[in-house]
């Protein structure tokens, strides 16, 4: 009688450590995140110090996989096998969140922990570039005017630009940062210089974003991976290109790059927290709410967050730039009353 008794309460015991078991992937101690390598960093921070609180703590594993791919990792189903957190430097958009239900994590708490931006930068020995959203646009969409984009060099698309090849570093397709590139800077340029793009925008939205935010692919666009230091290291190897990355990384970086300025504006700390400059964005955690019994610490670990996140903080410190005080209160608020989002008001 004793063994099935012993074999009964091990099961119980992984019962509760996996209350989210979906399948069967057994249990897990430690909590797990993955998405945005704009987010990563923060993430980190925020994992060590959950660690110094508590060394009996399992270390978290946090991956850098970029928003998209992680967004489809985390909606994979619920369980020990599947991330508790995915980092997003976006909104997780209405497609996501119905994968994330059909695999039974429907209850997902959207928290946003901070602003940034999508800095262009160049190096300290760059040419001093100042462009505009439609420079931009005209640099590096797939086709302005409506026809392939031949231009090779700055001085093609703006005569007062330098005639130095148009080289743009910049992160891959399923990036938050790519698509907040395309979103805030591109689309923005394309309403400037295509005269039939807003009345496109009323008319028929899905082809105003695919004349707008198409990435041209013939070399002046370079995908450097979800790796924003490997930017960097481009940048210190090739003075006349360009890169793009969250706003942090320059932060970090600003001995060897400088910001380069979009529409008159320099990508500085209180120019993003105030939306001035054209690439300000905020950034989000995503956790799904059956995890927070399941997983040890996880609570733990998203209060944490919260009291990191403010002005002067850690997490500021490393160029995390702190929501309004409205906004920190609701995002304490969603984590204290475990709040899931509603997705009816998310993006397509």
């Amino acid at each position: 009688m004793r063994l099935p008794c012993l074999l009964a309460a091990m099961f119980a015991l992984a019962a509760c450590h996996d209350q989210a078991n979906g399948g069967g992937a057994g249990v897990r101690e430690q909590i797990t995140a993955v998405g945005s390598s704009t987010v990563y960093p923060f993430t980190t921070i925020i994992a060590e110090r959950f660690v110094a609180a508590d060394p009996e703590a399992k270390a978290p594993v946090i991956e850098s996989t970029g928003t998209g791919a992680g967004m489809k990792l985390f909606c994979a189903g619920i369980g020990a096998g599947h991330p508790d957190i995915e980092n997003a430097s976006r909104r997780m958009k209405a497609g996501e969140y119905r994968d994330c239900a059909a695999h039974g994590a429907a209850e997902v708490l959207e928290i946003p922990i901070g602003i940034d931006g999508i800095a262009f930068a160049e190096s300290k020995r760059g040419p001093r570039m100042a462009l505009t959203t439609a420079d931009i646009y005209r640099a590096i969409g797939a086709h302005p005017g409506g026809k392939p984009n031949r231009a090779r060099t700055w001085r093609d698309v703006n005569p007062a630009l330098p005639a130095i090849p148009i080289q743009v570093y910049g992160p891959p397709a399923t990036s938050g940062t790519r698509d907040a590139l395309a979103e805030l800077i591109l689309m923005r340029g394309c309403d400037a210089v295509e005269p039939q793009a807003r009345a496109l925008s009323v008319r028929d939205p899905e082809a105003h974003h695919l004349l707008c935010t198409r990435v041209r692919d013939d070399g002046a666009y370079i995908d450097a991976g979800e790796n924003d230091n490997l930017i960097v290291q481009k940048l210190q190897a090739n003075p006349d290109a360009l890169g793009v990355f969250g706003y942090s990384y320059l932060e970090e970086n600003r001995q060897t790059v400088n910001g380069v300025t979009i529409d008159g504006v320099a990508p500085t700390y209180d120019a993003i927290a105030a939306d001035r400059y054209p690439g300000s964005r905020p950034l989000y955690i995503y956790v799904k709410k059956a995890h927070l019994d399941a997983i040890p610490g996880l609570r733990r670990f998203l209060t944490l967050y919260a009291a990191n996140w403010g002005a002067n903080g850690p997490l500021t410190r490393r160029g995390l730039i702190a929501s309004p005080a409205a906004v920190q209160a609701q995002a304490r608020a969603i984590i204290t009353r475990e709040i899931p989002l509603d997705p009816a008001h998310l993006p397509s």
